[in-house]
């Protein structure tokens, strides 16, 4: 198929159009299933990033349908911190083989080593899931025999145990309670797949990972995914997540939008240039500005801690996004 490539003001409305951040948005399988996939983080200033990327393109909708599709449904999964449709579990499958494999990946050799020398721990792990399933990490004991010096783990033994096996595909994320993983052994969760070869995954993600962002940077030039709609975007406000992936990729952003964006909560607070958790603002296709909201689940407010850029139409995005979070704007700046 040849080569598409488009100009700036084409790969912009494309790149909006194919995140589904132009209102044809519906309903939380589909979006989630066009995107590919929703990264989950602790962070939650304003909402979860996944609550927050499906809002920036639903508007409001009923988060509780998020959980029923992953924990009764199982239309989607969790896997390593991102949630799939579950049709892309085949694929990740294939990702946990390569998890598995003796011929390992350099920066994965750490935690070969760990499991290795905590065979006893690891053994004892799928016994009580086995004997017990399915449990939270603190329903289990530290019986780690050796230790490593890991900059995310720290002394956190059972966590890093847990997150080993299940990056394995030996054990799987089968619930929450208050926000806590709660695991269960694969096979009692993931249903029976076909096997992928690694290869096949990978080049079935990326195609799935071009169509959900529309447009690429290859040799200084915009290449767009051949289904890819460049019609007029329409004149929609809405706010994005750090973790959206429209401005995942900083430099991607930049290059098309004209826009310089970084995440800085874990930049020093007198190192930073605007705030600790900072949302830029989407309007048609331009990101026109950014805002540092926060919301005050005690008193239901969302308060405003600084807006920098064009701020025009921010206040109609507070406000949706306000009661969305089942509160009330309340602009401090």
């Amino acid at each position: 198929m040849a080569r598409r490539v488009v100009t700036p003001e084409q790969a912009r409305r494309i790149a909006v159009r194919a995140q589904l951040l132009d209102g044809s948005a519906r309903g939380v399988l589909t979006t989630v299933r066009r995107l590919g996939f929703l990264q989950l983080d602790p962070i939650a200033a304003v909402a979860p990033p996944q609550h927050l990327v499906l809002w920036s393109r639903l508007g409001a909708f009923d988060t509780s349908a998020l959980d029923r599709l992953l924990w009764k449904d199982r239309k989607l999964v969790e896997f390593d911190a991102f949630v799939y449709p579950i049709e892309s579990l085949p694929l990740l499958r294939a990702r946990m083989r390569q998890h598995r494999r003796a011929k390992r990946l350099k920066r994965d050799q750490w935690r070969h080593e760990f499991l290795r020398q905590n065979a006893g721990f690891r053994r004892y792990v799928l016994r009580e899931l086995d004997r017990r399933g399915p449990l939270l990490s603190r329903d289990l004991e530290d019986r780690s025999a050796e230790r490593i010096d890991h900059r995310w783990y720290g002394n956190r033994y059972v966590g890093l145990m847990l997150q080993s096996l299940h990056l394995h595909g030996e054990i799987a994320v089968v619930g929450r309670r208050g926000g806590q993983r709660v695991w269960d052994l694969a096979e009692r969760w993931y249903p029976e797949t076909e096997t992928v070869r690694l290869r096949d995954a990978e080049r079935i993600l990326a195609e799935q990972r071009f169509r959900a962002l529309g447009v690429r940077r290859e040799k200084g030039e915009w290449v767009a995914h051949p289904d890819a709609s460049d019609a007029p975007v329409p004149d929609r406000v809405t706010l994005l997540s750090p973790f959206d992936r429209l401005i995942h990729d900083r430099d991607r952003a930049e290059a098309l939008f004209g826009f310089r964006y970084r995440l800085e909560m874990y930049v020093p607070q007198a190192q930073r240039e605007y705030g600790y958790y900072v949302l830029p603002i989407l309007v048609g296709d331009r990101l026109v500005g950014r805002v540092e909201p926060r919301f005050d689940r005690k008193t239901r407010k969302l308060e405003v801690l600084g807006a920098w850029g064009d701020t025009s139409r921010l206040d109609e995005a507070l406000a949706e996004l306000a009661a969305f979070l089942g509160g009330s704007f309340d602009d401090c700046s």
